[in-house]
């Protein structure tokens, strides 16, 4: 006889044969999702008291996933959209993504549901995706010209004001895209974005930018990569991502001589290395002829 029962919040199962009695956690605080899994649970530990090896089952691809995305895997809420968003989209019959960097992430999240599968005794086999799990590095920066042609024919000025926060903060779209005035300091915001909490420093360009504004930016994150996409390719601008301008703020940055532990913090990096890793391939270009 098996019962599920809460420590701080998690629900667990635990089973008993004569004397002897197992429990084991369901990794859940949701109580409709540790119901699901109890009976799975219970088996596999029913199997262990009696020495018998549980049977593994073979769920369906569509089934794990089903499993998968209701398990409780602690995730933020950015990453459980990102596995929702790529389950969606694979299980629909769409091919991978083209992009190297974007292929990685679906591959790496693919076949990080067959792991889960496996060790939960939820499938035989993993049909695990082949193909890089990283992806290349992407160095696109901005030139003066190409920035200077984005602050001055961006043409809705709601998102130039945005484009040209992004450029000056070096923030995430992420961070930015819901500001709340409650977060908003004379030189800084606190923002919540893809590492969490942090501060971002504004400088004399973006408060200026934030003195303008009738009212704070409320976007989506389609619509930011949507509208930017637009306005560039508008501008003759090619090759460029909303992205790039958080990676030209570091470079021009490093370029004027900040050190390295400066611009490390403004970009919120967990560490220098972090940051050196980012932009040592940009640099490298940067360093004067030289004879041996």
């Amino acid at each position: 006889m098996a019962t599920m029962y809460q420590k701080r919040g998690v629900w667990y199962v635990s089973a008993s044969i004569g004397k002897r009695r197992l429990s084991k956690s369901l990794r859940t605080k949701d109580k409709q999702v540790a119901k699901s899994l109890k009976p799975i649970t219970e088996l596999e530990l029913l199997s262990n008291l009696s020495g018998i090896t549980q049977q593994t089952q073979n769920l369906s691809f569509d089934d794990l996933v089903r499993q998968y995305l209701k398990a409780d895997h602690n995730w933020s809420k950015r990453t459980k959209e990102l596995n929702d968003y790529v389950f969606e989209s694979y299980q629909s019959g769409k091919p991978l993504p083209a992009n190297p960097t974007s292929r990685a992430i679906f591959v790496r999240t693919i076949n990080a549901c067959w792991n889960w599968g496996l060790k939960q005794g939820l499938v035989k086999k993993a049909f695990k995706l082949e193909g890089d799990t990283i992806g290349e590095s992407r160095h696109r920066v901005f030139s003066e010209k190409e920035l200077q042609m984005l602050f001055d024919n961006a043409k809705d000025e709601q998102f130039n004001q945005f484009i040209r926060f992004a450029y000056y903060t070096g923030a995430r779209s992420g961070e930015i895209r819901h500001i709340s005035k409650d977060n908003l300091f004379s030189d800084y915001i606190v923002a919540y974005g893809k590492t969490g909490k942090r501060i971002i420093k504004l400088n004399n360009q973006s408060q200026e930018i934030i003195k303008q504004l009738d009212e704070l930016w409320d976007y989506t994150k389609s619509y930011v990569s949507h509208k930017f996409k637009k306005e560039v390719r508008m501008l003759g601008i090619k090759d460029a991502r909303f992205h790039d301008l958080r990676r030209t703020f570091g470079y021009n940055l490093i370029k004027q001589g900040r050190p390295i532990y400066e611009v490390s913090k403004l970009l919120g990096h967990s560490s220098v290395t972090t940051t050196e890793r980012h932009y040592a391939p940009l640099l490298t270009t940067e360093i004067k002829d030289f004879v041996l």
